[in-house]
């Protein structure tokens, strides 16, 4: 059976033409290891008729180097391209596929199930309209299902299809898919509820895919091919608050200005009045560019340039908003978390974050709690794991224009960016503005990440004192780390007091005393000036301080 247009084959012009007006499903197929995410995908591809000769002929040769699917053709190599993948019959990378039916285009992702690889996950799912949550009939429900349906359901993903696979290993046994839909809702329950459905598949054998199930007469539900034609996903969109992030100013010449960009929610009409932010500069719009010329109005997802009747300062990472409906605008918000690397995050330390189209440095600058992917239990942490999901205060550099993730994917999902690495470390969802009644002071650890250096006071005696500390904090400045002299000739009062106050703030103190504390602890050293030469104390002071 093809879900191809016949039109292919009769009329080429009247095929393209109604191709061009399907509407497109994004979606990701995710779950634990081995579930059967890329078979699905080869055979939604295969029993559709989307298969070239040449491929299906090139993954059968390979199928019986394989040799995991006996006489069967591994459908699974038509998306594990990569040698490793197919080495070792997993997914590692995210792979997209397109093909079409006669009802709708589809762009679908296939993502990896192992527990390191849960950021491309992320990655995937970003984009996506549906997931397909894949599990093994024979293992039921496992951690990594957990984790990909609550990053699914942060990711405000509102159609979930749950297809319980390998029912072939099972023969084809009605209780154990009941058993894996109790377990699966009973977990989910505690989740933002999305349109959930269930189907028994196997993927291998084609059943439940694309065409009915004949093994399975007590499932009488849709196929899965005939649930992602049918899926309404055009109302998900947000056509009420208008949000244009601003990605390039077009000038080709003096008698044009136009800000060119994607619709990510709402309408904008000419004439409407718009806000730009953060600047809160108004105006109107005067015109509404796009390929196929000037358009009276224009909507998510397009890709248009709007023209201004004012000259007002603009520049990529503004956004233009109705000045009647304005997003949240600040430098702190909550989020939740999803951390992506090995090394974990710490609060205060710098980090490039990329909103929409405006990147900004900031900082995580509390971490309310971990959320277990098991239990969904909310537990106290000072950091955040590899792969572990937090409810974090955002605190940035300056003032950005920002909606909940809820209301506005595209102004609500942020990136973490290492500044020295350049690597994208952590990705994150808007849940509203932070509560400036339960921001607490800078923490210690804060600091700490923020200088990269643990406080530390030194007390110098003897002569030769000041020259000592004054070649001191010229080496420890050289370095990057930041340190003060304080002479008890020069303070009125307690010097221990203040070279406090100053480690509070994270400082190194080059105390000048007479007369040191009697003993040393963990945070100070005493020195003879005449003694100790610049290099010995200078190592010690480094050793002391240095964050490994």
């Amino acid at each position: 059976m093809s879900h191809q247009s016949e039109l292919i084959s009769t009329d080429i012009d009247a095929y393209l033409e109604q191709h061009e007006q399907k509407e497109l499903l994004r979606l990701l197929t995710c779950g634990s290891v081995d579930d059967g995410k890329s078979t699905l995908i080869g055979r939604l591809l295969h029993d559709s008729k989307m298969i070239y000769e040449d491929q299906l002929a090139a993954i059968t040769a390979d199928s019986v180097k394989s040799g995991t699917t006996g006489d069967e053709v591994d459908l699974a190599l038509l998306v594990d391209g990569l040698q490793a993948e197919r080495e070792q019959g997993i997914t590692i990378d995210v792979a997209y596929r397109y093909f079409s039916t006669a009802n709708r285009k589809f762009i679908i992702a296939d993502t990896p199930g192992h527990e390191q690889y849960t950021r491309n996950m992320a990655t995937g799912a970003s984009t996506c309209d549906l997931a397909i949550i894949l599990i093994d009939a024979r293992y039921g429900v496992q951690v990594q299902t957990r984790r990909h349906s609550i990053i699914s359901s942060l990711l405000g993903l509102k159609h979930i299809i749950v297809a319980v696979n390998k029912m072939d290993l099972v023969d084809y046994d009605e209780a154990v898919y009941d058993k894996i839909k109790k377990d699966y809702l009973s977990f989910i329950n505690k989740l933002d509820r999305a349109d959930i459905k269930f189907i028994p598949i196997s993927a291998l054998k084609g059943e439940n895919v694309v065409n009915q199930s004949k093994e399975m007469p007590w499932y009488d539900g849709e196929p899965l091919m005939e649930i992602l034609e049918n899926v309404e996903i055009v109302n998900d969109r947000n056509f009420e608050d208008m949000r244009f992030p601003v990605q390039y100013v077009n000038r080709p010449d003096l008698n044009f200005r136009g800000y060119c960009g994607t619709m990510a929610a709402g309408v904008v009409r000419k004439n409407d009045k718009v806000t730009v932010l953060p600047s809160g500069k108004t105006s109107t719009i005067k015109s509404i560019v796009s390929y196929e010329g000037e358009l009276e109005q224009a909507f998510p997802p397009m890709a248009i340039t709007l023209t201004l009747n004012d000259e007002i300062d603009v520049s990529r990472g503004d956004m233009i908003t109705h000045s009647d409906n304005q997003p949240s605008s600040g430098n702190k918000f909550k989020a939740n978390i999803v951390w992506m690397t090995e090394q974990p995050l710490t609060t205060g330390k710098q980090y490039y974050l990329k909103l929409a189209s405006k990147t900004i440095t900031g900082s995580i600058s509390k971490i309310h709690h971990r959320i277990d992917v098991n239990s969904l239990k909310e537990s106290e942490a000072k950091e955040l794991q590899l792969n572990e999901i937090g409810h974090c205060d955002i605190t940035l550099n300056t003032n950005v224009a920002f909606d909940a993730y809820r209301l506005c994917k595209s102004t609500g999902a942020f990136i973490i960016i290492d500044r020295l690495s350049n690597v994208t470390v952590g990705a994150g969802m808007v849940v509203g503005a932070a509560d400036d009644t339960e921001l607490h002071p800078v923490s210690h650890s804060e600091r700490t990440a923020r200088y990269f250096q643990h406080p530390y006071t030194v007390w110098l005696t003897g002569e030769n004192s000041l020259h000592i500390a004054m070649e001191l904090e010229r080496q420890l400045f050289d370095r990057g780390f930041i340190c003060t002299i304080l002479s008890q000739n020069d303070i009125e009062g307690s010097i221990e007091e203040v070279s406090k106050l100053f480690n509070q703030a994270g400082l190194i103190c080059l105390c000048i005393v007479d007369n040191a504390p009697i003993e040393d602890t963990d945070n100070s050293a005493t020195f003879n000036s005449d003694t100790d030469s610049v290099n010995d104390i200078f190592n010690h002071i480094s050793d002391k301080v240095h964050i490994d």
